[in-house]
């Protein structure tokens, strides 16, 4: 297995049980990201938040050589629902078709005050835009 932490600083030096990213059976698993820059939450409300987490989750897939193109399926997380609309507009503009499956979930709290959070599953090694069916 393969693990490389790719987060800001602030958050990557904090003493968390986790790994930022791995690799494992020809996936890349992404941690939430979060709408962080120099060491802090971005201001501009969800908007901006969600630009930013989406900037952060691109920057760890480009660390395994991977881009949005090769996320299969994403977790979102919102502070409130009422936001969700702003959020998929951002969303719609960053993942284009084929867009990967998504859960999205109301969270009463997160992180450092935030309004959203993404975590990614992408593929490690199909190639950008095709298929392939896992056979267990």
């Amino acid at each position: 297995m393969h693990s490389r932490p790719v987060a800001p600083k602030r958050f990557s030096d904090a003493d968390h049980p986790y790994s930022a990213s791995r690799t494992a059976a020809g996936l890349i698993f992404v941690s939430g990201q979060l709408g962080v820059l120099d060491d802090d939450i971005v201001p501009g409300g969800i908007g901006a938040e969600a630009r930013q987490a989406l900037a952060n989750l691109k920057a760890c897939l480009a660390e395994h050589g991977r881009g949005p193109a090769d996320v299969v399926k994403t977790t979102v997380l919102l502070a409130d629902l009422a936001e969700r609309g702003e959020f998929d507009a951002i969303y719609a503009e960053f993942f284009t078709e084929p867009r990967p499956a998504r859960t999205c979930y109301a969270a009463g709290a997160l992180p450092y005050g935030a309004r959203v959070e993404v975590e990614a599953i992408a593929s490690a090694g199909v190639p950008r835009g095709s298929s392939e069916r896992v056979t267990w």
